[in-house]
């Protein structure tokens, strides 16, 4: 694949990511995964500069800032840092640094898996907290972290200071409220990291005090101004005002000794009480700090050893099929149940036939599982040597494991289908999607209700969902309901009607529509009705819809018609309008953005243009209106200059911002 596009490719699988972990709670790869598409995605910018993306994942900082809560501007930034992922990059970090001159010793502090957090003071009173949100900005998340009790809200020193953090649950309250969640019919939490985040941005602080976070603070903000020249004295300093500190840091003279602190607690870690994906390592000295500087995005003399995914030998004992909304056939494996990164872990993905087949998987064998990232455990080798004689090979059902139906696996696909619309299967798992946060978010309306509501009769089509208002005394006797229960329920139904057109699109589980499509039709199209009467022509006119989405699309409200008009007669029929982009400032112009704005981020400028009816691409050519310039540009502005490309500064584009 071309570079371009492969890097366009990265950058959407990573950026939909990042929305599921930071956004939804609700991620779909693993850690591991997800750090070596990133370190892909680095490398090949680093090759093909040119071609770099505003939107890509390297050119930010921290997490998504998609909520109602208020922000808060930061007067210092909230970095991010550098990954490693092995000692030979260690030992470059460290030599990078000695070749300034510099002989450096270090602090090592365990990587806690939780949010970063501020915490403001003003005489020794605490009176501000928030996220880290992209560095620069953060969410107000003050009244959520009165709650926590090892934040202290008076210090013992009667100063002004501003204390960094990590906001965490432990493994031992997640396994607890886990199990209330799933007694209450509850979907429960993914991993103590996202459960966690989830609990600091809820708008009732009740809700946040009852998941009994903690936190641990590890960086004094303004150091020098109380005399502090050291993180270790940073560290001390941090205790004696009341914070609780991570007690398992340690200083190094040099970098053997920071491989030893890694060997320890790479086993160890398994033992806490509290999840760490690895080891901040950070140059002790405060005044060598400055020295060795900053890049954008992160500090050069600090780094992040991701420890290698966590994996376990366990007895795979059969292998079970389910079928998803659009008929795909996953293989899981049903494990003997075993503890892997603080929770039990009894099931498995197998992905597909060929994933199966090519690790040659046997019901019967000894297999190790990773759990990285917390997620989805997946098997990862067949451990051979312990694999008892005459275990039968893995052979791929043939039917639907629900209705029977003949399974089809299409050329250059490696999934089987079932193709039948009416198995219930693929009808129960398309209500659970509907209802998910990636699609109409109804809160408490999780997989294990929906299955159970399905069971029971009461529903079999979306539709239904909107039609459970006069079964209230129904619901109610339902075991494990109640009328509290039924009422936030369906409050939660009836606020779903509200959710954006793109949101409903996605719900529909349409094949090939995801979230980003679905956004780019919701600013194609007005309604569902509208919609529902385009044409295959009419679809693949749009940029980004290809021939096969726009069949599907087609496809699905030709056999859903009925079923969408009924769900607009309920009243899910969200109103997009539409801007007319044919008089605005920007409309038909194509603008790249190269080096470092001062005013605006990439991604403000860029919603600018697009909102003035432009649209902004990642490389130079003669279809270049003009060229957006930033200090620090590269080879963008080079080629802009060879062609004869217009290039203006962004005080001029903020000037014809302005006047528009």
């Amino acid at each position: 694949m071309e570079p371009k596009k492969r890097i366009e490719e990265l950058v959407e699988l990573l950026n939909r990511y990042s929305e599921e972990y930071y956004i939804y709670d609700n991620p779909t790869v693993s850690d591991f995964e997800y750090d070596a598409i990133y370190r892909e995605l680095e490398n090949l910018e680093k090759l093909y500069p040119e071609f770099v993306l505003p939107n890509s994942p390297t050119q930010k900082v921290g997490d998504y800032l998609e909520s109602s809560l208020e922000k808060v501007t930061f007067d210092k930034p909230m970095l991010s840092l550098g990954d490693i992922f092995n000692y030979d990059e260690l030992r470059d970090f460290d030599n990078r640094i000695k070749a300034m001159g510099i002989k450096p010793t270090y602090v090592c502090e365990l990587k806690i898996d939780g949010i970063a957090s501020s915490c403001q003071y003003t005489k020794g009173q605490f009176v501000l907290g928030s996220t880290r949100g992209n560095g620069s900005v953060g969410e107000n998340i003050t009244d959520n972290l009165k709650t926590v009790k090892s934040l202290p809200r008076t210090l013992t020193k009667k100063i002004d200071v501003e204390i960094r953090g990590e906001t965490y649950m432990k493994r031992s309250v997640f396994e607890l409220i886990n199990q209330e969640r799933l007694n209450n019919n509850e979907d429960p939490f993914k991993n103590p990291r996202n459960a966690c985040g989830g609990s600091l941005r809820q708008l009732d602080p009740k809700v946040t005090a009852k998941r009994q976070l903690d936190l641990f603070g590890y960086t004094l903000v303004d150091a020098y101004k109380y005399g502090v020249g050291s993180q270790i004295e940073a560290l001390e300093f941090i205790k004696e005002l009341g914070f609780s500190v991570n007690p398992n840091y340690q200083y190094c003279e040099n970098i053997d000794e920071v491989i030893n602190y890694l060997d320890k607690w790479e086993n160890e870690r398994k033992n806490l009480d509290y999840e760490t994906d690895g080891v901040v390592i950070k140059v002790n000295d405060f005044a060598l700090q400055e020295k060795i500087g900053y890049t954008v995005k992160s500090p050069k003399w600090a780094i992040a050893y991701k420890f290698p995914p966590m994996e376990v030998e366990t007895k795979l004992l059969d292998i079970k099929f389910t079928v998803g909304r659009t008929g795909c056939i996953t293989p899981n494996a049903v494990l003997e149940p075993i503890m892997i990164a603080g929770s039990l872990v009894s099931r498995a993905t197998l992905n597909n036939e060929d994933f199966v087949v090519n690790k040659d998987i046997r019901i019967g064998d000894i297999v190790v599982v990773r759990k990285a990232g917390e997620i989805i455990p997946e098997v990862v080798r067949v451990v051979t040597e312990k694999r008892e004689p005459h275990l039968e090979k893995f052979k791929m059902i043939e039917t639907c494991p629900i209705c029977n139906s003949k399974l089809v696996r299409n050329v250059n696909e490696a999934d089987h289908y079932c193709l039948n619309n009416l198995c219930e299967g693929r009808i129960k798992a398309g209500l659970i999607y509907f209802a998910s946060r990636p699609a109409m978010n109804i809160e408490t309306l999780g997989e294990r209700l929906v299955s159970d509501l399905y069971d029971l009769g009461y529903i079999h089509k979306i539709t239904d969902i909107y039609k459970l208002k006069p079964l209230r005394h129904e619901l109610e006797q339902i075991d494990g309901l109640g009328e509290k229960s039924v009422s936030v329920l369906l409050d939660n139904i009836e606020l779903s009607k509200k959710n954006t057109l793109a949101q409903v699109i996605t719900s529909l589980g349409i094949r090939f529509v995801g979230g980003k499509v679905s956004k780019i039709l919701s600013k194609n199209f007005s309604s569902l009705t509208e919609l529902a009467k385009a044409s295959v022509d009419d679809l693949i006119m749009i940029k980004d819809i290809g021939i096969n989405t726009a069949i599907s699309i087609n496809d699905y409200f030709k056999a859903n018609k009925e079923m969408i008009e009924e769900l607009i007669s309920l009243g899910v029929n969200p109103i997009e309008v539409k801007v007319d982009n044919t008089n605005n400032l920007f409309s038909g112009k194509t603008i790249v953005l190269t080096g470092k704005l001062e005013t605006l981020t990439r991604d403000e400028a860029t919603q600018i243009i697009e909102d003035l009816g432009g649209n902004v691409s990642s490389s130079v050519s003669k279809k270049t209106s003009f060229v957006l310039l930033g200090s620090d540009a590269g080879s963008k502005y080079d080629k802009a200059k060879a062609l004869g490309i217009k290039i203006i500064s962004e005080n001029e584009f903020l000037e014809l911002v302005n006047k528009k």
